[in-house]
């Protein structure tokens, strides 16, 4: 029986790596989450506050364990598994609209349906269908460059790429996932054009990498800036890096002053404002900074929600697929690289979930997590590697208070609009079985208790056998 359980952790844990091999993002960086338990890391709840669950060490399960810890796996039991979860699924709080599916990761089989073919709004659980499509489509180690060209006499163009990470503060971190500095690209320009005689210039920028509107449907928002190809610290106005912020209404030209002001700095002088143009076809390259790779894109995203970098990642998948890097021609391009990976039926509209045009089923995105983990598509294990850590990491840092059984063992996607919530992503069951699950709830009244009952209906599966 070992050897089961051994092969069912086998697409996760060796090929995307053990949770404190790889562990999420966490501050900025990727931490092993094994070592925050046995520091004894205390967790806030959702009032902010440390909750220890003792004196100083927060008990939680080991984040993997093996089939001699929890009992030797055995061939999942679907009735055994319906008979633990459909009591869960008739909470209220579910609103009158829900829907659950749960695999088998390694084999692939589907555990247990509730109206898993439906199509839903995910909300940003549809963040793991647009990973997967800039994945594919793209590669795990694909980065996206800014760039500084030359088009003669005596004009630069500040030309985007498309990525939202861009940053003009002073530290851009450090290591091969650094985000690109806007000041280090400053400099470089400057040492570029100084070594041509020239330290006076016109600024120019350009970002005609994107097309359609830069305005979301929803309009104007916290949660989004104007999707630009050009933009620094995703147009926040307050210094944050994660979460709801002020926003810039227009990205690209105060990234632009940004870089005037800093290439001033360096003794570059600068001839009247920043204009918006487009860079000639025989531009020179003076410069560029490149940005973390996908995989590490990725992996912000989910652990974070991170809306700027999804739909950036939305638009590259569609320049990569030949489609135009707008809301619409996204769209089509995630849909074609869902198609590809054998999940046909997603209706996409976005590539963050803001938009409730998205339609897309639990079946699908339970589905897409075994994908990932299928020893075969080893360019897919961000988004396992990516999902937020119950108890821990991410959006779930604060969740499973009272769900021990899930804390540790859970690693899912949260999704929230009003009236909207959902949770997509992997689980250890006591059988030291992995499993996939996708639980999606609509016309919810009560978003704290929608996600309560989500989250016991996860932890249930961690703590089922699933036999009958």
């Amino acid at each position: 029986m070992r050897f089961v359980a051994v092969s069912a952790l086998a697409g996760l844990v060796a090929a995307g790596g053990a949770v404190g091999a790889a562990g999420p993002w966490e501050g900025g960086r990727r931490v092993a989450e094994r070592d925050r338990a046995a520091a004894g890391a205390d967790r806030p709840d959702g009032r902010g506050e440390a909750r220890p669950d003792g004196p100083g060490r927060l008990a939680a399960p080991p984040v993997l364990l093996g089939a001699g810890g929890r009992g030797a796996a055995r061939e999942a039991g679907p009735a055994g598994l319906a008979a633990a979860l459909e009591p869960l699924l008739k909470d209220p709080a579910l609103g009158d609209r829900h829907s659950a599916a749960v695999y088998d990761a390694a084999t692939g089989k589907r555990l247990h349906g509730s109206d898993e073919g439906a199509g839903r709004t995910p909300a940003s659980t549809i963040k793991l269908a647009t990973a997967a499509a800039a994945l594919s489509a793209l590669g795990p180690d694909h980065r996206v460059d800014t760039t500084v060209v030359t088009d003669g006499d005596d004009g630069i163009v500040l030309v985007g790429g498309g990525d939202p990470t861009l940053t003009a503060r002073d530290d851009a971190g450090s290591g091969p996932q650094r985000a690109a500095s806007l000041k280090e690209l400053a400099r470089s320009t400057a040492r570029a054009l100084k070594a041509r005689g020239k330290d006076r210039v016109r600024v120019g920028y350009d970002t005609s990498r994107y097309a359609g509107p830069a305005l979301h449907p929803i309009g104007t928002d916290e949660n989004l800036a104007p999707v630009s190809a050009l933009m620094v610290d995703e147009g926040r106005l307050d210094g944050s890096d994660r979460g709801t912020a002020e926003r810039s209404t227009d990205p690209a030209a105060d990234a632009a002053e940004k870089f005037a002001g800093l290439l001033r700095d360096e003794g570059v002088g600068t001839e009247g404002g920043v204009t918006s143009r487009r860079a000639g076809d025989r531009a020179e390259r003076l410069a560029a900074v490149s940005s973390p790779t996908v995989a590490a894109l990725v992996e912000r995203t989910l652990t974070y929600s991170d809306n700027d970098i999804a739909e950036a990642l939305a638009r590259q998948t569609a320049l990569a697929s030949g489609q135009e890097a707008s809301f619409e021609g996204a769209a089509r391009a995630v849909t074609a690289r869902l198609d590809a990976l054998g999940l046909p039926g997603a209706k996409i509209a976005d590539g963050s979930g803001l938009d409730r045009a998205d339609q897309v089923s639990a079946d699908l995105l339970a589905r897409l997590l075994v994908r990932a983990a299928e020893p075969g598509r080893p360019g897919l294990r961000p988004l396992l590697t990516g999902l937020p850590v119950a108890g821990f990491t991410g959006t779930l840092r604060g969740r499973y208070g009272h769900e021990a059984a899930g804390r540790g063992l859970v690693r899912a996607k949260t999704g929230t609009l009003t009236g909207v919530n959902t949770l997509a992503g992997t689980v250890v069951d006591a059988e030291g079985r992995v499993v996939t699950f996708a639980f999606m709830a609509s016309g919810t009244g009560d978003a704290d208790a929608a996600q309560r009952a989500l989250d016991r209906l996860a932890a249930k599966v961690a703590d089922c056998g699933c036999r009958s």
